[in-house]
């Protein structure tokens, strides 16, 4: 019986041994993706404006591409980094209210490697869907810390959340997201499992706002790299842009040195690149288009990747590339299955990283934003007027070929019919409730940028995002949101709002089909908007404020679509108040 014992525990210390050994050989990986950073905010690009070391030195140390391309704006990237699929497969059309979700058909690149054991993480900017299981951690993270939302009203200790919570963050948001991050690598390290971090910054975009270390560098600097209409350029903003960029690369250069602090740099994998073109009229190599176009300039980014004793060093690759092809590449280099079973767009990039001579098929490469259609190939782009133009000699995109060059415009032009027809039409009209309690997700966040306004009553700024409700003066308004109970259950309700003096006592009313509870405001939460202390520029967005957070009550939702609505039965006074999210938290 003691020999039987000490066989099993041969065999069970071989099999650990087997699974180490496993775990040992798959890559870390780490994907950094930054927010309407341009082509050009880069000292490797030739910006001689600003410096950065950092993320320069994974094209020194590793790959880099020439021509990688991503979406015109930021939802539609992220989804097809995360699932290697046209945006519009996935059903993302927009940048809020509910337009930038993913469908919860597809699979993402964090379901890829969660299923091969890596433990996985995302810290930044999601804006892929808000309540769950739109929510990261329905999409195969296990950790997330950050903001779901397309952008976010104030970078210095904003509230934020991790895992559905809401908590304040520490600090510089970006120095707070990579603080976060280090923290999932290091416990991943120490429990033993491969992990994939995924680095989202919402930097160098709006509201403009850095710390003052790199503030002060670039406050009064002058600038000798222009735009190709530099009469356009707002120097106050493109200044910032610098500073923030500067600010990311410090942030990059705490990864890697952490990544060598573990230990663990020839075993890890760093992704960087862009979501889409500057969101400033600045120097991008003299490309046309910046962020929201579909030229050259709104949808080319960098690609760096580094995995040293794999990759060669300073290894620079011509033939086009796609954040499509992020996926399958990583998947590849991972030695991992992809867990989706849908048809990729994107391909693996392994061959033209680790070969050094291999056949590659050239292929065309679509942009599409608000009806607008480009296509590019290696070197042609046809832009969304069917122009065409030879990236090659004209970067600018001044001088049309599609005469000279009648037989590719010709070509281009069936491709981005067929892409049209066999694509496109994947997008069908938004008929998708906003899912609350969902019964494997404790939390629900329903903010004001989902909701819909009845009456007199006003968002705080034009992009709904970071916004909050307010000019709530009639019991006749109200604000609804069309959604679907997940799970027959009773829920704890609050909400964060704010309260002039002299109003106290408005009665609340929310209610979901039959279910309805009531709350009286008794206590006024008077604050001014803030954010402008810490902007360097004028905001267009709205600003924001420190909302108080008041239980409201609990209510019974029963399982199916309704309308979920909130009313103010009674305003005793001027006003009722100023709405920016409610929270469900399930209880029974």
């Amino acid at each position: 019986m003691a020999y039987i014992k000490k066989i099993g525990g041969l065999r069970l210390l071989f099999f650990l041994l087997i699974i180490s050994s496993v775990q040992a050989n798959q890559p870390n990986v780490v994907v950094i993706l930054t927010d309407d950073q341009g082509w050009g905010d880069l000292s490797l690009n030739g910006n001689k404006d600003l410096s950065t070391p950092n993320i320069d030195s994974l094209a020194h140390d590793g790959a880099r591409f020439d021509r990688f391309f991503v979406c015109p704006v930021c939802s539609p990237t992220r989804a097809e980094f995360l699932t290697g699929r046209y945006h519009v497969r996935g059903g993302v059309y927009s940048t809020s209210t509910g337009g930038e979700r993913l469908d919860l058909d597809e699979l993402t690149i964090a379901d890829t490697f969660k299923s091969a054991g890596y433990a996985t993480g995302a810290f930044g900017k999601w804006h892929n869907g808000m309540q769950y299981p739109y929510h990261p951690n329905g999409r195969g993270f296990d950790e997330f810390y950050g903001f779901c939302s397309g952008h976010w009203g104030d970078y210095f200790g904003p509230p934020l959340e991790h895992n559905g919570q809401i908590v304040k963050g520490e600090g510089f948001c970006i120095d707070d997201f990579t603080n976060k991050a280090m923290a999932f690598m290091d416990s991943s390290i120490k429990e033993g499992k491969p992990f994939f971090a995924y680095v989202p910054y919402n930097t160098p975009h709006s509201p403009m706002q850095v710390p003052d270390k790199w503030w002060n560098k670039f406050k009064d600097k002058e600038i000798k790299l222009h735009n190709r209409d530099p009469r356009r350029e707002n120097t106050p903003h493109l200044r910032c842009a610098l500073a923030m960029c500067e600010n990311i690369d410090w942030n990059v250069g705490r990864i890697l040195n952490k990544i060598e602090n573990l230990g663990i740099t020839n075993e890890t994998i760093v992704v960087f690149f862009h979501d889409n073109g500057p969101n400033g009229v600045r120097w991008n190599g003299a490309m046309k288009g910046r962020k929201g176009s579909t030229d050259e300039g709104g949808v080319r980014s960098p690609l760096l990747i580094r995995w040293p004793g794999h990759i060669p060093k300073g290894k620079f690759i011509k033939p086009i590339a796609s954040a499509l092809d992020l996926l399958p590449t990583l998947a590849d280099c991972a030695s991992i299955p992809v867990t989706s079973k849908k048809t990729l767009d994107g391909r693996s990039l392994k061959p033209l990283l680790m070969q050094e001579k291999i056949s590659w098929k050239e292929r065309t490469l679509i942009n599409y934003w608000k009806g607008k259609v480009s296509a590019r190939t290696q070197r042609f782009r046809l832009d969304h007027q069917g122009k065409l133009f030879d990236l090659i000699k004209d970067p600018g995109q001044q001088i049309d070929v599609s005469s000279t060059q009648s037989k590719v415009a010709k070509q281009l032009l069936k491709e981005v019919k067929e892409w049209e027809e066999n694509v496109l039409s994947e997008l069908d009209k938004d008929t998708r409730p906003f899912i609350i309690g969902h019964p494997a997700y404790l939390w629900t966040q329903i903010p004001a940028r989902d909701g819909v306004a009845h009456g007199g009553i006003k968002r705080s700024g034009r992009a709904p995002n970071c916004s909050y409700f307010m000019n709530w003066k009639s019991p006749q308004d109200k604000i609804t949101w069309d959604c679907e109970v997940g799970s027959t259950g009773t829920y704890e309700a609050s909400i964060h709002y704010a309260l002039q003096k002299g109003n106290e006592g408005t009665v609340l009313e929310l209610s979901h089909n039959q279910s309805k509870i009531q709350y009286t405001i008794t206590e006024p939460h008077e604050v001014q908007n803030r954010g402008h202390e810490n902007d360097r520029v004028t905001r267009r967005e709205s600003y924001v404020k420190d909302f108080k957070e008041v239980k409201i009550g609990e209510i019974k939702l029963n399982k199916g679509k309704g309308e979920l609505t909130m009313r103010a039965l009674e305003i005793p006074g001027d006003t009722s108040i100023e709405f920016r999210l409610m929270m469900l938290k399930r209880i029974q």
